[in-house]
């Protein structure tokens, strides 16, 4: 099954290109569908704020599809909405506020399907893969 911008899903093979490719991600993509708020400068400079959808998820980007086009290597703001739960001491405090650049942009109809890289990544570095835990002789 294709995914997004030619790339079988669960497999980093580019479709496109005569010879496989190698995945060049650092970190794994979540799939989830989360409502976020796009604000950047559109081709005309004026700044716009969007409603959008943010397709899937990783520490270090997110691919997000809006209605306008939004110009490649663009400065972007994205806020995830949350629901208002006063001021509960006993959550965390989680990442509402990003900010990314554009990678890329896939131009659909009526959509804009838009690649962006976090400026800080949401994790210090890749997860690496989980250490055995080893026994101990005593």
């Amino acid at each position: 099954m294709l995914g997004v911008f030619g790339r079988r899903v669960g497999e980093g093979v580019f479709v496109g290109k005569k010879t496989p490719m190698a995945e060049r991600r650092k970190w794994p993509r979540l799939p989830l569908a989360i409502p976020v708020f796009v604000r950047s400068r559109a081709e005309s400079d004026k700044e716009f704020l969007e409603f959008a959808t943010a397709l899937n998820v990783s520490a270090g980007g997110m691919l997000v599809a809006v209605r306008r086009s939004v110009p490649a290597a663009a400065q972007v703001s994205l806020e995830i909405p949350s629901a208002p739960l006063g001021a509960l001491a006993d959550l965390p405090t989680v990442t509402r506020n990003l900010r990314a650049k554009v990678l890329r942009t896939q131009h659909g109809e009526g959509y804009n399907l838009v690649a962006l890289k976090f400026l800080r990544p949401l994790l210090s570095r890749p997860s690496a893969k989980p250490r055995r835990k080893l026994a101990s002789t005593l």
